[in-house]
């Protein structure tokens, strides 16, 4: 009698598998019908259920809940000071009802010229921002040689980039949050004047986030807030040392479609799950004016 072929090996689960997963468990476990719930059927981890009326849904069985877990706590441990005290901070944003979004990418203007119908600079800003700038929307048809001749653009990769929720645009009020989780690697963005300004000239307010300890406030920049944490980033406060000082800003189309095409985070659950997926929503809207600076 011929030997049975042996059994194939068990799929790979991947970071892709366990995104499936953790919308399978938020969700009615509908089903997809696609090659990744093929493997996770093949390898146990979910279950399909067929209802009397010929319903089909998906359900977690013990070994997919515990595959969740063993990546939530892969995550956890793999997170530096620096994620921790960011996600941190985040929570705090979003308690407060704002959109925040972590590590964009953005393009902004550094060195730049006044443009002709922009307003004049808000007295008592700092000599090395950037004058606020009309969109560029307004003139890149018309003369794109003469602003590029203009302007230095750069890259900027903020920690935490955050808007109110409102659907008024003089109340967007967005702003800036660097997190520092060492003395060094404030004292090396201090250096970068350009990085700074590319800051400013996203946002209307820009803050400073780390340990109390790493460094006193006047140390920093007197146009840039301040916010310390006091003990540890899973117990520890934050306390506002200073506030930033305010530059009215209009946020550029740019700006406006790598919003559109980054997720926001949602949540404590998003901020804890972020290596697994999913989706995003949006905090309550605030259609109030943002308070005086």
């Amino acid at each position: 009698m011929p030997a049975s072929p042996p059994a194939p090996p068990p799929p790979t689960i991947t970071r892709f598998h366990r995104t499936r997963l953790m919308q399978i468990w938020r969700s009615a476990g509908w089903p997809c019908k696609d090659g990744l719930e093929i493997d996770l059927l093949a390898a146990g981890l979910i279950a399909l259920h067929t209802a009397a009326d010929g319903c089909e849904t998906l359900r977690l069985t013990d070994d997919g809940i515990r595959t969740l877990a063993q990546a939530r706590q892969r995550g956890v441990r793999a997170l530096s000071l620096h994620d921790r005290l960011g996600q941190k901070f985040a929570a705090q944003l979003l308690a407060a009802g704002r959109i925040v979004w972590a590590e964009l990418s953005l393009r902004a203007v550094i060195d730049s010229v006044p443009v002709a119908g922009a307003p004049a600079t808000v007295a008592g800003a700092p000599s090395n921002a950037a004058p606020p700038m009309a969109p560029l929307w307004a003139d890149d048809d018309a003369a794109p040689p003469a602003r590029a001749a203009a302007n230095v653009w750069r890259m900027a990769r903020p920690d935490l980039f955050s808007v109110r929720n409102t659907s008024v645009p003089a109340y967007l009020q967005p702003m800036v949050h660097e997190v520092k989780a060492s003395r060094a690697d404030l004292l090396s963005d201090l250096r970068h004047d350009a990085k700074r300004q590319a800051y400013q000239w996203l946002c209307e307010e820009c803050y400073y986030v780390f340990p109390a300890g790493i460094a006193e406030p006047h140390e920093i920049p007197e146009h840039f807030g301040i916010w310390v944490l006091h003990g540890s980033v899973d117990e520890g406060r934050f306390e506002l040392l200073r506030p930033a000082r305010h530059n009215r800003c209009t946020l550029p189309f740019a700006v406006w479609m790598a919003l559109c095409k980054a997720t926001p985070l949602r949540g404590d659950d998003d901020l804890a799950q972020s290596q697994l997926g999913g989706p995003a929503a949006a905090a309550p809207d605030a259609d109030t004016p943002p308070p005086a600076p």
